[in-house]
């Protein structure tokens, strides 16, 4: 029998950033806007801009490609593939491969995102992103572009749309 793969690396300190809050909404409508499409465009990029989904195939090697649009005719491409998803409690994707495990051509910003959702004890969620590089100069150049003030604008923007959601 193979042995299990860690989740973490000792090295990963140098490549992860990370972001952990408490949203004030259910974790079973977190994970909702989370892996329906309809719902992830509205809240996956801080307004003004807007994400078109072009794929999201909800299993290990399923395409997840989201375009990011900005008012002043900015872009920003995604194509991905989903690499696990426990089902409410994590959800794991990158842009270092497309659908069925295919090698990305040269993403823009190659990166593995661990979302991870548990209840709080408030009754909302429990909510941790850890975003890895595949080395520190790739994360230091996703934390200059702005890594913490455009993924806690995004979370805050989940937290809004999943606290009107409904079951």
């Amino acid at each position: 029998m193979p042995a299990e793969v860690p989740h973490t690396s000792p090295a990963a300190d140098d490549v992860a950033l990370i972001i952990t809050r408490t949203i004030r909404a259910p974790r079973a409508l977190v994970w909702k806007a989370w892996t329906d499409p309809v719902h992830l465009r509205e809240w996956w990029c801080p307004t003004p801009w807007t994400t078109e989904v072009r794929a999201f195939d909800l299993r290990p090697g399923g395409a997840f490609h989201t375009i990011l649009r900005g008012p002043d005719g900015g872009m920003s491409d995604n194509p991905g593939a989903f690499l696990e998803i426990v089902e409410g409690e994590r959800l794991v994707w990158t842009l270092a491969l497309v659908d069925e495990w295919r090698p990305a051509d040269a993403p823009w910003m190659p990166l593995t995102a661990y979302i991870t959702l548990a209840d709080a004890p408030d009754g909302g969620t429990h909510y941790t992103a850890r975003v890895l590089h595949p080395n520190a100069a790739v994360r230091r150049q996703h934390e200059e572009m702005g890594f913490f003030d455009g993924w806690n604008t995004c979370i805050t923007q989940l937290e809004a749309y999943a606290a009107e959601l409904s079951a």
